[in-house]
């Protein structure tokens, strides 16, 4: 079996990860096995940026081939926001609610015809003396007036997915997984990695 390490320590983002690849016999290690690591700044001014370094850090670290990916929510109604910022959108020790709670408030008064947003994903895998290689995935929706579903993590309550008519919190994981930014761009790496040897 294949192992790469994912360069997170959030749980929802793991266990996404971890399921999809498990399918495709490569085992996933998440970054709490590594406590020796420090926190990675993500202070890149794209998507990509961010997760190129995280990536390229924990390679060069731990000479082991790494996954890390930067994602966001993308709003129309507000340029863009919270994108590269979507973790930390209430600041930085923000919870999911508090974040939530923000872009609501935000978007209190924005019509319900220009609610439009997307949920953008680039992840990046680097080996050991390799240039790092991009994978890219993104769902567009709708915001929410207010959350919806226990499931999922982050603004997956208020993020509204016209053609199912659910939120991404209302979705079945294995469902989410396949349909999902995250499992877009992470289906295109599965397929890449498996003509790979690491």
């Amino acid at each position: 079996m294949k192992e790469l390490i994912v360069a997170t320590r959030n749980a929802g983002k793991l266990k996404e990860i971890s399921r999809l690849c498990k399918e495709h016999g490569i085992v996933v290690l998440g970054l709490e096995r590594f406590p020796e690591l420090p926190e990675i700044e993500e202070d890149g001014e794209s998507f990509a940026a961010n997760a190129i370094k995280k990536a390229g850090f924990v390679t060069k670290e731990t000479g082991l081939p790494c996954l890390a990916d930067d994602s966001g929510l993308v709003v129309d109604a507000l340029g863009g926001r919270p994108g590269i910022h979507s973790a930390r959108y209430a600041g930085d020790n923000a919870d999911d609610s508090a974040n939530n709670r923000k872009l609501i408030l935000a978007m209190q008064n924005v019509p319900d015809d220009r609610r439009q947003a997307a949920f953008c994903c680039v992840m990046a895998f680097s080996r050991p003396d390799s240039e790092p290689l991009l994978f890219e995935g993104q769902i567009s929706g709708t915001i929410l007036r207010e959350p919806r579903g226990d499931g999922g993590f982050g603004y997956d309550p208020l993020f509204f997915i016209p053609e199912y008519g659910l939120t991404m919190a209302q979705l079945p994981l294995s469902k989410k997984n396949r349909i999902s930014h995250r499992g877009q761009a992470l289906m295109k790496v599965i397929e890449t990695l498996g003509s790979l040897s690491f």
